[in-house]
């Protein structure tokens, strides 16, 4: 669930996550793909951290050159990127891709610390 923490604290829910930034950047429809590689930047830039401060990234695979592209254009740790694989691996739920890649981030971190 999604909610504000007024709302999960008052229900007794646990919180798992803080929403802290977000990206939207449009890219020329010939390099569709690449939209994470702008986005990713100016989220973490408005939420005053660096790459190298994440933990654990779930980066969109619409296909593998897209998100190797993705990947180094960002200097990412491979290590770091989709690691319980990713869409190409889990697929990509119809209209919920970003919701399972939310999720799957968050019950990773939980699990590592």
């Amino acid at each position: 669930m999604l909610a504000r923490r007024s709302v999960a604290e008052a229900r007794g829910l646990p919180v798992m996550g803080v929403l802290r930034s977000f990206a939207v950047v449009g890219v020329p429809p010939d390099v569709m793909g690449i939209g994470p590689a702008v986005a990713i930047p100016r989220a973490l830039s408005m939420a005053g951290i660096g790459v190298r401060d994440v933990d654990a990234v779930e980066l969109n695979e619409a296909f593998a050159s897209q998100a190797a592209y993705c990947i180094a254009t960002l200097g990412l740790d491979n290590d770091k990127v989709n690691p319980l694989g990713g869409a190409i691996a889990l697929g990509h739920p119809l209209g919920c891709t970003g919701a399972r890649q939310v999720a799957t981030l968050l019950h990773h971190l939980q699990r590592t610390g």
